[in-house]
């Protein structure tokens, strides 16, 4: 669609201030062989027959050495399977990760006076007793 294709723009040649994280799944859930197509046999010849995986996994190498030879910062997480103990370890690595880039950077993720004031908006508008008049201010600026 044109959304993925103007993402995938913005990844090749715009700014580098992303870490693209890829997901590589090693097997599929299930064998999928793209059908052959006998009545067309011109219609992409190169992928009839050819299981869906094997198509996903050159996609997938393609655009990946498209964006190192671009520059584009990324990381690749190879995942054997698909389970409730591997899905575990991805949360906590990325819960990790978060934490640390945040300490590194200077910023207590843990404390989050950003998050308070709209939390405080949130229960002034929610009507909460003793939040009138913020309930109220904020009210006359949305209207």
């Amino acid at each position: 669609s044109d959304v993925y294709k103007r993402q995938g723009q913005y990844i090749q040649d715009g700014q580098r201030i992303l870490l693209e994280t890829v997901l590589h799944f090693e097997s599929p859930l299930a064998a999928c062989p793209l059908p052959t197509c006998e009545d067309e046999p011109a219609v992409l010849p190169y992928l009839q027959g050819k299981d869906l995986h094997f198509v996903s996994q050159q996609a997938f190498r393609g655009t990946l050495l498209a964006h190192v030879d671009g520059g584009v910062p990324n990381l690749v997480i190879c995942l054997s399977k698909r389970c409730p103990y591997e899905l575990g370890e991805l949360l906590y690595f990325f819960q990790y990760s978060c934490g640390l880039s945040a300490y590194l950077l200077g910023v207590n993720p843990f404390d989050q006076p950003g998050v308070e004031v709209y939390k405080q908006n949130m229960l002034a508008l929610l009507g909460r007793a003793g939040y009138e008049a913020q309930r109220a201010a904020l009210e006359c600026r949305i209207c």
